[in-house]
């Protein structure tokens, strides 16, 4: 840091801000449009599904006397369509913006630290506060615009409550905001900093559930359950946003005075030594040691999901069979098999979605360790970058294919039935997945600075098994996602030419990925 900067710790906070902006161009506006697209198009489909006043009467009562999907979802606090959207999507939407917040700030923060980037930075005319300032803000800026976004496109359902969710949106955003500026002071890696915040946002989810299936007081103990407890458009809890507030501006303070007490590069958490003899025998070792705790994390996360979707499978479409309009949509997501398989295939696609998410983390991996200089000397040896890029590519797509079938084991122990159906169907799910990855693979091939816009195509296809079957997209908008092509499982033939077909993607564009990769400059 300059001498002449020392004195303003907040120095060059603005050009840090319009930097990181620039960087994320494509990222937040990315997780802004998932996130409000996701919510503005649940009032039309929840009007199809329940068009009159009765029937949504009908399933605030199933609802309060359904403690598991209480659980999943909340409770229904009114019968009104605006409280309805806020049921539905409001703790979904929460988790959204938590997420692309923490990604946010630790980006700009551990994770320039740990590249040794901000260490060249702060030696101009950059305060000590700056860097965390900027990435605060810029989470601030883009949550900012999630929740007029939402106040905006839900001001039709009434002004009050589209206030109200917007706000307790856009606030659990920057409580998670806030927790991971506290993760990057106490943390030297910026993996564990996103693993410590992504547990938090876990735990805050499963006391959230706890506390809405019975245990009410659990639910206070939750970011999330506030957002829920602001009860947007069924008399809206103005003060319950005061707890964001505090919760956002205590951690803040926190992680203002930890980033005031450390020296650059440093923690407080303490580092654990390595052996004083390596005991790693290869790229391979190497990329599974450095990839463990993240698919660890994964995995247990995708068994317990299988648990919870597997219990609700019986609740569900006991909920869903007299409503011709869910059905249907259940039907479009899932086949026309029966209501169970319905819902289960339906639930299975929900996880085969989110593991594309991991695939694409784990593939970045490599742009990771290229950007930070960490592959150069791994590379100096007797290591070819096919082995290198190969051994942590092995991890990402292995990797999918073990959560599916954990999700498949969950799915069975949760619900208790037909063990090979589901796990066949969990693991069908997979080559969709892989050719997620593989197009970040050719991203990272050919263009490694465009690699993290393997996230928008995640997002992207997120998005459309989310909310396309919700909105009845047209046909050539569902088949732009290799998950809209493979079979309907349990339930439905099997078909095996497009699950070929997705395989082949897959191999075809990692391979020419890693052509890519062989032929261009490292780091270029």
């Amino acid at each position: 840091m300059s001498t002449l900067a020392a004195g303003r710790p907040l120095a060059g906070t603005g050009a840090l801000l319009r930097f990181a902006l620039r960087r994320d161009r494509v990222l937040i506006p990315v997780w802004i449009a998932v996130d409000a697209l996701m919510v503005l198009s649940m009032p039309n489909t929840l009007k199809g599904l329940y068009a009159t006043d009765a029937e949504r009467a009908s399933l605030r009562a199933q609802m309060a006397g359904n403690a598991s999907l209480r659980a999943l979802t909340g409770p229904v606090l009114d019968d009104s369509l605006g409280a309805l959207t806020a049921w539905r999507v409001g703790v979904y939407a929460g988790l959204l913006a938590a997420v692309m917040s923490l990604l946010i700030v630790i980006r700009h923060t551990r994770d320039e630290e740990e590249s040794g980037r901000l260490e060249v930075v702060a030696s101009g005319m950059v305060g000590r506060r700056a860097p965390l300032t900027s990435a605060l803000l810029a989470a601030g800026a883009a949550n900012t615009v999630l929740a007029l976004l939402l106040t905006a496109g839900l001001a039709s359902l009434g002004a009050s409550g589209a206030l109200a969710l917007g706000l307790a949106v856009g606030g659990v955003g920057l409580v998670f905001a806030s927790a991971a500026a506290v993760a990057a002071q106490l943390t030297q890696s910026a993996r564990l900093a996103r693993g410590l915040t992504a547990a938090l946002l876990g735990a805050a989810f499963v006391l959230r559930a706890a506390g809405d299936s019975g245990s009410s007081w659990l639910t206070w103990a939750s970011p999330l359950g506030w957002l829920e407890k602001v009860r947007a458009f069924a008399g809206e809890r103005w003060w319950v946003l005061g707890l964001l507030v505090l919760a956002c501006l205590s951690q803040g303070v926190v992680a203002y005075v930890l980033a005031g007490r450390r020296d650059l590069g440093m923690s407080f958490l303490p580092t654990r030594p390595g052996p004083a003899r390596g005991r790693l025998t290869g790229a391979g070792a190497l990329a599974l040691r450095l990839q463990r705790g993240s698919l660890l994390g994964w995995s247990i996360g995708f068994f317990l999901a299988g648990v919870v979707y597997g219990g609700l499978t019986d609740g569900a479409t006991d909920l869903v069979r007299d409503n011709s309009a869910t059905r249907q949509v259940l039907e479009r997501m899932g086949g026309r098999s029966g209501v169970t398989d319905t819902f289960l295939s339906a639930m299975i696609g929900m996880l085969g979605l989110v593991a594309a998410l991991y695939v694409v983390s784990a593939v970045l991996r490599l742009s990771t360790e290229e950007s930070s200089g960490r592959a150069e000397p791994v590379l100096a040896g007797a290591v070819s970058r096919l082995r290198w890029a190969g051994s942590h590519l092995l991890i990402a797509f292995g990797g999918a294919g073990c959560l599916m079938l954990l999700a498949g084991l969950g799915f069975w122990a949760g619900y208790g039935h037909r063990p090979g159906a589901i796990v066949g169907a969990c693991l069908l799910q997979v080559p969709a997945a892989w050719t997620v990855g593989a197009v970040t693979v050719l991203l990272h091939g050919f263009l490694p600075r465009a690699a993290p816009a393997g996230w928008a195509v995640a997002g992207a296809v997120l998005l459309i098994g989310w909310v396309g079957p919700a909105l009845d997209a047209p046909r050539w908008m569902l088949d732009l996602s290799p998950y809209t092509h493979l079979p309907k499982l349990p339930g439905a033939e099997m078909q095996w030419g497009p699950v070929g077909l997705l395989l082949a993607a897959a191999v075809l564009l990692t391979g020419a990925g890693l052509v890519g990769l062989r032929r261009r400059d490292m780091a270029g």
